[in-house]
């Protein structure tokens, strides 16, 4: 049995978390999500570093902001604001004299939470369930977890499909702008981002189809403003919880 003991002793805010995510096992899964990208997230990380690109780098540690926080990884969260900050400034001697200790935390905490979990986590969402006749609705970030979260959330209820770059979601939206009846939408990716996907919307008359919501850490008034030069339905802050996304999908259902 998991000692929830290992986590709040190591100064994880489990509790905090849970007025996210509700209960216990939609934490363990959300943690298993993580597991299963952070080795990728963190080698992503380390390659826009040593290649400078901060405009990347700062898209990856605000994505590591944001599984943080909804993990109660409290340091975490806070260094990878740091960085994001300082990487959007294009202080990259800030980032390279301050990475090891931003490395170092995620590497105690990935510990921390192999030694909660006991076992090694392998199982993988199935995304883009082939089943019967429920509404489609598309969920579009570069966190898996906010993606598997979402799709945990609703998928009794609905049909999600995910995304994880603005490509996919493109390809995604040009065969399936029939069936989709709403879609949230990250705008902090790498390569392709969200308002690339917005402006193939725009580009195509697809928003009288596809109604969109816009899903973001950045809440600063210029991202919010531009967001809304479309004609998009509303934008969910993160972190976000339950009651948050069911508000956005009602009214992107009213809103078609």
């Amino acid at each position: 049995m998991k000692d929830i003991n290992v986590l709040i002793n190591n100064g994880i805010n489990v509790n905090g978390s849970l007025e996210l995510l509700g209960d216990m096992d939609m934490y363990n899964e959300t943690l298993g999500d993580f597991l299963n990208e952070v080795d990728s997230k963190l080698a992503n990380i380390k390659m826009y570093k040593e290649m400078g690109d901060m405009e990347n780098y700062a898209i990856l540690v605000h994505s590591l902001k944001s599984d943080s926080k909804y993990l109660g990884f409290v340091k975490l969260a806070e260094l990878s604001y740091n960085h994001e900050m300082e990487s959007k400034a294009n202080n990259s001697s800030y980032v390279n004299e301050h990475y090891n200790e931003l490395m170092s935390e995620a590497a105690r905490i990935l510990s921390v939470v192999k030694l909660y979990n006991n076992v090694e986590e392998t199982s993988n969402v199935v995304t883009n369930l082939e089943t019967d006749d429920k509404k489609k609705i598309l969920v579009v970030d570069d966190s898996n977890i906010i993606r598997n979260l979402i799709q945990k959330m609703f998928d009794n209820d609905y049909k999600v499909l995910t995304a994880e770059d603005g490509s996919q979601a493109i390809e995604i939206i040009n065969t399936e702008y029939d069936d989709l009846v709403g879609m949230l939408l990250d705008l902090n990716m790498p390569n392709v981002n969200g308002f690339q996907v917005l402006e193939h919307l725009k580009d195509n008359n697809l928003f009288a189809k596809i109604p969109v919501s816009i899903i973001t850490g950045d809440d600063s008034r210029e991202t919010v403003l531009k967001a809304f030069d479309y004609p998009i339905v509303d934008v969910l802050a993160k972190p976000f919880n339950e009651n948050d996304v069911k508000r956005v999908i009602t009214a992107m259902l009213n809103f078609k």
